[in-house]
């Protein structure tokens, strides 16, 4: 599904999507962060879907929008390849590969409730 992302890497674009919930993961330094999901996740320029989902950081950003469930909303974000998957030199395993996110969301919005 992110193959379409993959063609805009590095590019900033302005998506919308639809706010699913709330989550959290550990953090860096072992402290839990808030996270925020959000599902079908549309390239406003080609009006095509891009993501199934994406997470990101409960930022200052999403908190002031304060998003109810199944709310509309619109951003923008940079596409940047990562390296996800599992390695253990020791052993000789190596499932990484490159895949494609959204990052640094701004321009945060709520299109509609």
């Amino acid at each position: 599904m992110r193959k379409e992302l993959a063609k805009q890497a590095g590019d900033r674009k302005k998506f919308t999507a639809t706010f699913v919930r709330l989550g959290k993961k550990a953090g860096y330094t072992g402290y839990s962060e808030e996270t925020i999901l959000l599902k079908d996740v549309v390239d406003v320029d080609t009006q095509k879907v891009v993501a199934d989902h994406v997470w990101f950081s409960f930022t200052k950003g999403f908190q002031d929008a304060r998003l109810t469930e199944g709310a509309k909303v619109s951003f923008e974000a940079r596409v940047k390849e990562y390296t996800k998957g599992y390695l253990n030199r020791s052993a000789g395993i190596d499932k990484r590969r490159k895949d494609f996110r959204l990052s640094h969301p701004t321009r945060i919005v709520v299109l509609s409730s």
